[in-house]
């Protein structure tokens, strides 16, 4: 398997249909309808004092902080990694993909929509180890090694259950700072973390979202 920027070019392509901003189209359509208010493209001042640092992951094992704004120095919108925001505003869209597509009686997606979402889209092509180009940004990545896996739009499948407690056929990803998400349609159990941590699948995130997925799915 190899990244691409498909999603950056799906964002061009949802301006040039709308005839709106990515952001403006996202705030109409999505993060206005979920009420994400603190999720946003461009920080505001006050958002920019509460933004969580990042880190880097020196090779003693040591953290330290890294001198760059979240939001970076952006030439426009990208459809595949341009929004900022909090926990409490993801758990939102987790909830809106548990309700398949509702969140708090607002229709945000159509059933066939979040279905697409959740469908096989590579038949027999393999999902492989994501092997890096840029050891200082990210490790290779298999976040579920030894599970079958597959894509549909979006979000990367697996077909199996994990050791965690996830059920197969749920939903998951992650974004580049060591931020991880997973939405169980099964168990109706989501759940999110978020750090900001370079490079991406470092080892002790992982371990933490393994420990957090158990503690999600632990019997009470």
């Amino acid at each position: 398997m190899a990244y691409g920027i498909s999603t950056d070019v799906l964002g061009k392509v949802i301006e040039a249909v709308s005839g709106l901003a990515l952001d403006e189209y996202l705030e109409a359509n999505d993060l206005g309808p979920m009420g994400m208010r603190d999720t946003t493209i461009t920080l505001t001042d006050e958002q920019r004092t509460r933004a969580a640092t990042i880190h880097v992951r020196g090779s003693s094992g040591a953290l330290e902080p890294l001198d760059e704004p979240i939001d970076g120095d952006r030439r426009f919108a990208m459809g595949g990694g341009s929004l900022c925001g909090t926990g409490p505003d993801y758990v939102r869209f987790l909830r809106m993909l548990l309700g398949r597509g509702t969140l708090d009686g607002e229709r945000i997606l159509e059933p066939a929509s979040v279905a697409a979402m959740a469908a096989d889209q590579l038949g027999t092509i393999p999902v492989t180890t994501l092997r890096t180009a840029m050891p200082d940004v990210s490790n290779d990545v298999d976040l579920l090694p030894g599970i079958p896996l597959t894509w549909g739009l979006g979000f990367q499948i697996n077909t199996a259950p994990t050791p965690a407690g996830r059920c197969g056929g749920s939903l998951a990803w992650a974004g580049l700072y060591n931020t991880y998400f997973w939405v169980d349609h099964a168990w109706r159990v989501g759940g999110v973390v978020l750090t900001q941590l370079l490079p991406f699948a470092d080892a002790k995130a992982l371990e933490l979202l393994d420990t957090f997925e158990r503690a999600a799915y632990a019997p009470r």
